[in-house]
């Protein structure tokens, strides 16, 4: 017999995640090939470029502006 109440190993689809758990950074470095990935585009030559003047200018930060 089917109860109204939801099922509780499902999450609850009304909470928010914590801002805390939605950066990128896991202590490691960043490479330009994540920053292009993070984009969403290829990995070519004139992206990776791109990539390295971005991470040379703001740090392994730039890639905190490309994701949530």
């Amino acid at each position: 017999m089917p109860t109204s109440q939801p099922d509780a190993s499902q999450p609850s689809q009304d909470r928010t995640t914590p801002d805390k758990l939605l950066h990128t950074r896991t202590g490691t470095e960043v490479s330009p090939e994540d920053m292009v990935l993070a984009t969403g585009r290829d990995i070519t030559p004139r992206n990776l470029e791109w990539a390295r003047r971005k991470l040379a200018e703001e740090g392994p930060a730039a890639i905190e502006k490309l994701l949530p």
